[in-house]
């Protein structure tokens, strides 16, 4: 049998974070988001070097950097509540960027920080606009 290009539920594009502390932003991701842990490589003396985890129908990697420079990133995040996924988010220690709010876009989104330094925008879609609708209201929100 042919073995694949990539594992058996990746997905093409996987965002991979390197930050100390990674075990703590595995604890938030599963607090927040309920990420479910697919699996963790732990050195001898316990550092992760590498973890994935599911977060809905999406994986993301993460590990320690091991010296090199840590590596944050910002990522969009749809959920079913965005309001409730925004209080789980700062009841498990993270910092408030942006409270719920109605986009003109159509998403409401929140923003928050985790310890480690990544911030997370986290989105419902409230509405789906036809593009005529979308730069009307663009238009409307920045001038033109």
């Amino acid at each position: 049998m042919a073995v694949s290009y990539m594992p058996a539920g990746a997905q093409t594009v996987t965002p991979y974070l390197a930050v100390p502390g990674v075990a703590s932003l595995i604890d938030f991701l599963k607090a927040t988001f309920d990420a479910k842990e697919i699996d963790r490589a732990v050195t001898p003396d316990g550092r992760i070097i590498n973890a994935t985890l599911a977060i809905g129908g999406s994986r993301l990697m993460m590990g320690d950097p091991g010296g090199q420079p840590a590596e944050t990133a910002m990522l969009y995040v749809y959920v079913p509540d965005c309001d409730a996924v925004y209080a789980r988010a700062l009841a498990a220690g993270a910092k408030s960027l942006l409270v719920p709010t109605d986009q003109f876009y159509g998403d409401r989104t929140a923003a928050v920080q985790d310890a480690t330094g990544n911030k997370w925008w986290i989105a419902t879609r409230r509405e789906d606009l036809t593009p005529e609708e979308g730069a009307r209201r663009m238009a409307a929100r920045f001038g033109g």
